[in-house]
């Protein structure tokens, strides 16, 4: 085997990636086909997607870096013009956005460089005037088209959720700003936002009705992200080495890295698209790891999960067309759009008929991250501590030992600070659901819930588990239901030693008030 290329981890520059020979996945392909399709466009994608390094390959094109596309797509179009045009590039990943002055500072910098280089007028005193007015004077100095790019241009929005008086005031400043991109159509030549959510209403882009949205067109579905062909095939060299590594065979292991990795779908019919700094990451340190989760902690996203009081047992099977998950609006009391938008959930089936998409976790990095990282939030405990709970739920469970079982869950209710109760029923199910379906990766889960009741069905190579649970009733209703309605069985000629629990949770005491084994 061949020397294999460097992997980019953390490189996001075009021109750095390419003089230093480090590997790059050709996208200049849909790359070219942006620039002859359109003029303005609005791409939404997770973080660490892939965003920032797309954005600074248009950067090195227009630039007319022809010589860093050398054995690229791109490089082999005839009709390609690699003439040098003026680039202003805003980057608004790099700062905390908790006042309206951090933004327009950010704002009056990114200014000031292009100020330096194109020239300035003291008559311009607002952020959208001097916008305008570098755009006009890039235009007049150069005799071309400017082009425009805007990374992460939701990053202030996004840090004001839950707060609509910051989010109005972001919201004027930013589409003041941005307002320029209509104003000096005749001196802009390509232009592109890029993003995690789009924020809809009154929306930052209302006055720009020639924004074409290309996140979930089919035509760019994998613009940002690997694809499988790409990881199996453009990649495989990097697929045996951590195969080798982990005494996997070449089957076994792209078989986990598309457990793992795989599933993000931004389009019905698109394929499925694989987390690139996940899948690098694992090449690099050829270990499976939790790397893009763990690089972020979507406080933001429990924040509305809970002001909401969403029941997560749904949020694996959440429904939405296309115009909820098109557009957030940060008023709105259901936070599916913005976990979509997030990357947290994903495309997992559309009824064309009705134009419904179906959602659910794309992968297991995601859904245990995002599952253990919603649980302490629930119960107010740390995070290593919630991860010992589970570990000994998991053996507990395998054990056969249900009464200890019983005593943790109860231990775990008695925690839970009363503040954090309002809907009580609610608070259970969740509970519930994050300390199932973490221990249902190690052992198989399943849920069921219809008319405020749950029902779980837990199982091991030696035991069934069969669980049923009440509201103020009785742990003797919930047992007599399970045996009533011969819950159990399905499982009963599995060979395993099936167990019956009927639990009943109290609204006074706010825990377990009495457990059944049967």
């Amino acid at each position: 085997m061949e020397q294999l290329k460097t992997l980019p981890i953390g490189i996001q520059s075009f021109e750095s990636l390419r003089k230093e020979e480090f590997l790059y996945v050709d996208k200049t392909e849909l790359i070219y086909k942006m620039i002859k399709g359109g003029h303005y466009y609005f791409l939404s994608r997770p973080r660490r997607f892939g965003k920032s390094l797309l954005m600074s390959t248009i950067h090195a094109v227009f630039d007319g870096k022809r010589e860093l596309f050398e054995g690229l797509a791109i490089a082999d179009k005839s009709d390609m013009d690699w003439a040098k045009h003026p680039v202003l590039h805003l980057d608004l990943n790099t700062e905390k956005y908790d006042s309206k002055e951090k933004l327009e500072n950010k704002i009056d910098v990114f200014l000031s460089e292009n100020e330096d280089l194109y020239g300035k007028n003291a008559n311009e005193k607002t952020l959208g005037t001097r916008f305008e007015g570098v755009i006009q004077r890039a235009y007049d100095k150069t005799g071309k088209g400017v082009v425009i790019l805007v990374d992460e241009y939701d990053k202030p929005m996004l840090q004001a959720i839950g707060n609509e008086e910051l989010q109005n005031e972001f919201r004027g400043t930013l589409k003041g700003f941005y307002g320029a991109l209509k104003s000096k159509d005749a001196c802009i030549k390509f232009a592109l936002l890029t993003g995690v959510t789009k924020f809809g209403k009154v929306s930052v882009f209302s006055d720009l009705n020639n924004l074409e949205d290309i996140s979930m067109d089919y035509e760019y579905h994998n613009i940002c992200g690997l694809t499988e062909e790409e990881v199996t095939v453009t990649l495989k060299d990097y697929v045996k080495v951590l195969a080798d590594a982990n005494g996997m065979t070449m089957e076994e292991c792209t078989q986990k890295l598309r457990t793992m990795y795989d599933g993000y779908h931004f389009h019905p019919r698109g394929c499925g698209m694989y987390n690139p700094f996940s899948v690098l990451n694992t090449f690099k340190k050829k270990e499976f790891g939790s790397y893009w989760f763990e690089t972020g902690t979507p406080t933001y996203l429990v924040e509305l999960l809970q002001r909401d009081e969403y029941n997560l047992n749904d949020m694996e099977h959440a429904k939405a067309d296309a115009d909820t998950l098109n557009s957030i609006d940060s008023t709105s009391k259901d936070p599916i759009p913005v976990i979509y938008q997030s990357g947290y959930l994903t495309i997992k089936d559309y009824d064309p008929e009705f134009g419904e998409y179906t959602l659910g976790f794309p992968n297991k990095e995601v859904e245990m991250g995002f599952t253990k990282f919603l649980l302490p939030w629930y119960i107010s405990k740390d995070k290593s501590r919630t991860a010992f709970d589970i570990k000994n739920f998991v053996l507990d469970i395998r054990s056969g030992n249900t009464e200890q079982f019983v005593k943790r869950l109860k231990a775990l209710f008695a925690d839970t600070p009363y503040m954090l109760i309002r809907d009580l029923e609610n608070h259970y199910q969740n509970i519930i659901w994050a300390v199932c379906k973490l221990a249902g990766f190690y052992v198989q889960a399943e849920y069921m819930t219809s008319d405020g009741r749950i029902d779980l069905v837990l199982q091991t190579p030696k035991f069934c588990y069969v669980m049923e649970f009440k509201l103020d009733g009785t742990a003797e209703e919930a047992l007599a239901q399970i045996e009533d309605k011969h819950y159990a069985l399905p499982f009963e000629l599995n060979g395993q030693q099936v167990i019956h629990i009927g639990m009943n949770f109290s609204k006074e005491t706010k825990n377990i008030e009495k457990a059944i084994i049967g």
